[in-house]
């Protein structure tokens, strides 16, 4: 059976990226993990939290997430964040507070590379700056909004891979999930 720690990720990622970068709110936050898991993905073909992100205006969205927030003692975030909305009619971001501290432990060398990466480059901006990087060009929200109109739909990760890389890279998944299917580590 493997034994997947994606959750876990998800709630220290969250935390690391909250304490790491300034007025991060639940806009900025679903942007940082998406840059994240999409640049994971496009080098090791796995996503590090096993969020799932949707094509919304603003760009993507873990849909999971989102809804989580809006029920912070409910199952999905297990009450270890402490949600504070912003005032109505405010331009201030949504606080989400960590009740908990970081365990870095929990990721790889690559996983906290991306990590560092991204709160650096993002460490001031805003989630308004952000969203303008989520909207480029031929970049995986991008193709599902703007070339498909698949509003609203779901963002493969597939789509984080260079078409000459994605057979490649597809091979590599196939090879790991068969390697530990036949050590036991794996659903079948």
């Amino acid at each position: 059976m493997n034994i997947d720690h994606s959750r876990e990720k998800l709630f220290h990622a969250m935390a690391f990226f909250i304490n790491a970068t300034r007025n991060c709110g639940k806009i900025k936050l679903f942007k940082l993990l998406y840059f994240l898991d999409f640049t994971h993905y496009q080098e090791t073909g796995r996503s590090v939290t096993g969020m799932n992100y949707h094509a919304w205006k603003m760009g993507p969205v873990p849909v999971a997430l989102f809804e989580g927030i809006d029920a912070p003692k409910g199952p999905f975030l297990e009450g270890r964040f402490e949600i504070v909305p912003s005032p109505s009619g405010s331009f201030s971001p949504t606080q989400i507070k960590p009740t908990f501290p970081v365990d870095l432990d929990l990721f790889s060398t690559r996983e906290l590379r991306a990590m560092e990466f991204f709160a650096n480059k993002y460490r001031a901006a805003t989630a308004q700056e952000m969203i303008e990087d989520t909207h480029l060009e031929n970049r995986p929200w991008h193709t599902v909004w703007e070339k498909q109109g698949a509003k609203q739909e779901l963002i493969p990760y597939a789509l984080a891979l260079r078409a000459a890389e994605r057979e490649e890279m597809e091979e590599l998944i196939q090879e790991r999930e068969s390697f530990l299917l036949e050590l036991g580590l794996a659903a079948s």
